[in-house]
């Protein structure tokens, strides 16, 4: 791509996204810019932090073409307004020790014993040594920049005798993670389960780790789980990008036939249309033509993705083939 066309791409993304931003409420609908801008700063969140810094440069380039006054100083604030300047990998590191830190805080005090309905068979003893082991492996993984698969059973988990003392194993457990994760170059190659086989990688993973199965604990506890709805819509596209690589659920998935789903988020106007058949499984982020279709806040369709809330729920707006929606549902449930 040649640097005139970049530039004028830039120059034309930066007067758009300014021109939505301060545009007067009766010219256009306040929700309705609300929505473009956040899927404009979702969509641009995803580019890795090369393009996002570069993005970054091209914006400034575009402000100084502009003479001295308010258009100017917008066009100037898109590169902090969207974090084009951010570390990607340091805020997934971020989000995910918050996301920790709000688990231990949800579980501590819940009798190891309690059920977990949105995992049939778990307590809340097994849930927080699931979410624990998950760390300490990741973290096996990444300190020793593991060339090929490495299973959680042959890792060190120092698992306490009395679950009581889960939460706060758990805890120490997340901290050594994070200290390795933000030790390490993020691009560094290395062996993971997924499609990224790249150090960054893992807080991405871990982060949609601990939005499930903080909302497990949630959900068990009477509590609506409360998932920002960028959050949600990048755990969506993770799933889907990383589906072909989880065995169990590519192989169901595999043995579909034809058909399609789209998911639409009411809250940010992103959509995803996913097809299968015939062997293969693909997705778009679009909102095209499908069998079926569910429409809800991102966060809501994160939740119906990793199946912790069914689709009957009153929250989910339903429309076309159901049978088509409910075995996508039931082949590729987490």
């Amino acid at each position: 791509m040649s640097d005139a066309l970049l530039n004028a791409l830039a120059e034309s993304l930066a007067d758009l996204v300014t021109t939505i931003d301060t545009c007067d409420d009766g010219v256009l609908d306040p929700d309705t810019a609300v929505k473009w801008l956040e899927s404009t700063g979702y969509l641009l969140a995803r580019l890795p932090p090369t393009d996002r810094r570069a993005l970054s440069v091209l914006v400034r380039r575009a402000a100084a073409r502009q003479p001295d006054g308010a258009w100017r100083d917008d066009l100037l604030r898109i590169p902090e307004s969207f974090g084009l300047d951010d570390d990607q990998h340091e805020l997934y590191c971020d989000a995910v020790e918050q996301l920790a830190r709000r688990f231990v805080e949800t579980v501590r005090d819940v009798d190891p014993g309690t059920p977990v309905p949105s995992c049939p068979g778990w307590t809340f003893a097994d849930l927080v040594r699931h979410h624990g082991t998950t760390h300490r492996w990741m973290e096996h993984l990444v300190r020793t920049r593991a060339a090929e698969r490495v299973w959680s059973r042959d890792v060190p988990l120092d698992l306490p005798d009395d679950p009581a003392a889960y939460p706060q194993w758990l805890a120490a457990g997340a901290e050594a993670t994070l200290r390795t994760l933000r030790t390490v170059d993020p691009e560094t190659p290395m062996w993971s389960h997924g499609a990224d086989q790249r150090v960054r990688f893992f807080p991405r993973r871990l982060l949609f780790e601990a939005v499930v199965h903080l909302a497990d604990a949630e959900l068990t506890l009477g509590v609506e789980p409360r998932i920002p709805a960028s959050t949600a819509a990048d755990g969506i596209e993770e799933f889907l990008e990383n589906l072909p690589y989880y065995s169990w659920i590519a192989e169901p998935v595999g043995a579909m036939a034809d058909g399609s789903v789209r998911l639409a988020a009411a809250d940010t106007g992103a959509a995803w249309t996913i097809t299968f058949g015939g062997g293969s499984f693909a997705w778009t982020r679009s909102a095209g033509e499908a069998a079926a279709g569910v429409e809800a806040t991102a966060g809501d369709l994160l939740l119906l993705v990793y199946g912790r809330v069914p689709a009957d729920d009153e929250r989910y707006g339903i429309t076309g083939d159901r049978a088509v929606l409910d075995a996508w549902l039931a082949a590729s449930a987490f």
